[in-house]
């Protein structure tokens, strides 16, 4: 490889302080590289349009957060992502802080590395004022609760036919890469994340039978929230999450219709780990 470009979380990288090393490191062997801080914590993001169309890899430098947004908002420019973890499991990210030098001189040397095909979710809401915009998301689409504890009821229907109604906290739509997220926190499965499937895993479900579900990942799932008082003039409120941002908010008798999205994030892979072998490694770090 010979041209790359980095994404730095400045509040994970103090001072862009290994972001400058692998820029050195990068140009001193003869490789281009540029680099731009992901300012989301000052409510802003980067700029995609400054990554050049020729770019082989971007490195990003900060946690799973950081590596999400660049995920989504690079899904179309089919440039292939490494994650350096500085923060803390990163169970997304392929590298840590002290491996990241060595990663890199095998991306340069172009030797023993993959890239991987992962799924995203596309979900649009449909509220009085009609359908709103499609976004996606690499981890998972969340439908929760907010402000008063009350439960919540979600009726969620497939392909436009009736599933099941959830009376829960709220409602996880997964891909296999964000199996290993809020989905398995909730009790869902863990899937190898280069499969392709939606998974639905209710959030503290008030039910003993409730479990989570598999689904093709042509399959089309809608979340509609359900009034209380079964007449339609409930004041529930939900709110809707797309990786951990909010989105939007739901009331009774609106949805989100939500399918596997177009477009698909490529990730670098140096390991030569299986899947199972880096996942009983990251479990083992968080006991």
């Amino acid at each position: 490889m010979e041209n790359f470009y980095i994404i730095a979380n400045s509040k994970r990288d103090a001072q862009l302080a290994l972001t400058k090393k692998l820029h050195r490191f990068i140009t001193e062997h003869g490789a281009r590289c540029g680099y731009q801080e992901n300012r989301r914590q000052e409510g802003g993001h980067f700029d995609a349009g400054r990554i050049p169309d020729e770019t082989e890899c971007i490195l990003v430098v900060g946690g799973d957060g950081t590596l999400l947004e660049a995920a989504r908002n690079m899904a179309g420019r089919n440039i292939p992502l490494i994650g350096v973890n500085t923060g803390h499991v990163g169970y997304l990210c392929e590298l840590e802080a002290d491996t990241a030098l060595e990663g890199v001189k095998k991306l340069l040397a172009a030797d023993g590395y993959t890239i991987e095909r992962r799924m995203l979710l596309a979900g649009a809401c449909v509220t009085g004022q009609g359908r709103g915009e499609e976004r996606t998301a690499l981890n998972d689409i969340v439908i929760h609760r907010f402000g008063t504890l009350q439960v919540i009821d979600l009726i969620i229907s497939v392909n436009g036919k009736y599933l099941n109604t959830y009376s829960a906290d709220g409602i996880i739509l997964a891909t296999p890469t964000g199996s290993t997220a809020y989905s398995m926190s909730a009790g869902g499965p863990i899937v190898d994340p280069r499969a392709e499937l939606i998974l639905i895993t209710p959030i503290s479900p008030h039910s003993l039978n409730a479990k989570s579900i598999v689904l093709g990942a042509e399959d089309e799932v809608t979340v509609e929230v359900a009034s209380r008082d079964g007449e339609g003039r409930g004041g529930e409120h939900v709110e809707v999450s797309f990786d951990g941002g909010h989105v939007a908010t739901l009331r009774a008798g609106e949805k989100i219709v939500v399918r596997k999205a177009e477009s698909h994030t490529r990730i670098l892979k140096l390991s030569r780990l299986s899947f199972l072998e880096q996942l009983r490694k990251k479990l083992q770090a968080c006991t």
